[in-house]
């Protein structure tokens, strides 16, 4: 499974994504990347951030859609990006609205 193509969807691929295939490819080792992860996103500027967190979206609903192909791997796949959607941006994108406000526009 080509887990950068999923994740830079049809735009070019950032840097960040690397360590986040290395996380889903290296399960045992994704408690140690998330801090690294989070220091590389700390100094992109808001249109890559965008692209990443658009990019854990796309992994979150390609194993949605996928997950009875592979439900270990499609397991892994939404843990990973909805932790690390967490720890960037503080909630996920898909649970919509919170406490009763509007998300967005």
């Amino acid at each position: 499974m080509d887990y950068s193509k999923i994740l830079a969807g049809r735009e070019g691929h950032l840097p960040i994504f690397a360590r986040v295939v290395e996380a889903l490819e290296e399960f045992e080792e994704f408690p140690f990347l998330l801090e690294p992860i989070y220091r590389e996103a700390s100094e992109l500027g808001d249109d890559e951030l965008d692209r990443v967190r658009f990019g854990l979206v796309r992994l979150q609903v390609y194993a949605d859609i996928h997950r009875y192909e592979d439900m270990e791997a499609a397991q892994r796949m939404k843990y990973v990006a909805a932790t690390i959607e967490r720890v960037l941006f503080g909630r996920l994108l898909l649970e919509g609205e919170e406490g009763g406000k509007q998300q967005c526009c």
